[in-house]
């Protein structure tokens, strides 16, 4: 699919439109169903009054990448009703933060952090469901971990009272073309592979893949949520941080 992706930093309804729009045309192309596709605008450095646009322009789902934006931003997601995941690399100094403010954790990268997270929802009294996050080009400048290593904890998520794993996100090399799909495929191999293990906390529904650039190719091998923001919110803001 040639990607058609523009930016018009100054309509953030305009642009919700169009998104919906690549992803209707998406999914004729590639056999699936806009209602299986979940668009989260992710909401780094945008100011409320911009999240707020994009909410009545109907994103029901947000995406921050730091605790500290998250906790400016709480009142807004919490007097809306409207959800906010973590999606960006998480210190476990953090997470302590996170049992009042989110229920989705998309970056877990580490027993370590999965650890942490357990402990600090375990004692806030709920939930939390992760993401793996994958390394899918074996990048040494991104996060992420191996899907040998993911299948590895796959194994160990019985031994957790409060944490679910819900799915699995990555963030491939930055190809704008119909390469990308190679590493998007590998990611759903590994996504339903983990899903026919039939082990307990593992409740697999969201393979989170896909950006700005090249959500069509996502949509195409299998993706459930696609990840949005510069393509809402035009350039990212760092005044606002």
């Amino acid at each position: 699919m040639e990607n058609t992706y523009k930016l018009f930093d100054y309509d953030i309804e305009e642009n919700v439109k169009r998104c919906r729009e690549e992803i209707a045309e998406a999914c004729i192309k590639y056999g699936r169903k806009p209602e299986d596709i979940t668009l989260m605008g992710v909401s780094k450095t945008q100011t409320v009054d911009a999240i707020e646009r994009a909410y009545n322009a109907g994103i029901t789902l947000f995406g921050e990448n730091r605790v500290q934006e998250l906790q400016r931003k709480a009142d807004f997601f919490s007097s809306h009703n409207v959800p906010c995941h973590i999606i960006g690399s998480l210190q476990t100094n953090k997470v302590k933060y996170l049992p009042r403010l989110t229920d989705t954790i998309h970056s877990v990268d580490s027993v370590k952090l999965l650890n942490e997270i357990e402990k600090q929802y375990g004692k806030a009294g709920k939930n939390c469901n992760i993401l793996l996050e994958i390394n899918i080009g074996n990048e040494e400048s991104k996060g992420g971990i191996s899907c040998d290593r993911a299948a590895e904890i796959a194994y160990l998520m019985p031994e957790y009272k409060n944490v679910v794993l819900k799915g699995l996100m990555c963030v491939p090399p930055r190809l704008e073309d119909e390469s990308v799909r190679k590493y998007f495929e590998k990611m759903r191999k590994l996504f339903v592979d983990i899903s026919d293990k039939k082990l307990d906390n593992i409740n697999m529904s969201i393979l989170s893949m896909g950006m700005s650039g090249d959500y069509p190719y996502a949509i195409a091998e299998g993706s459930t949520l696609i990840r949005v923001g510069r393509g809402i919110f035009g350039e990212r803001n760092y005044n606002n941080v």
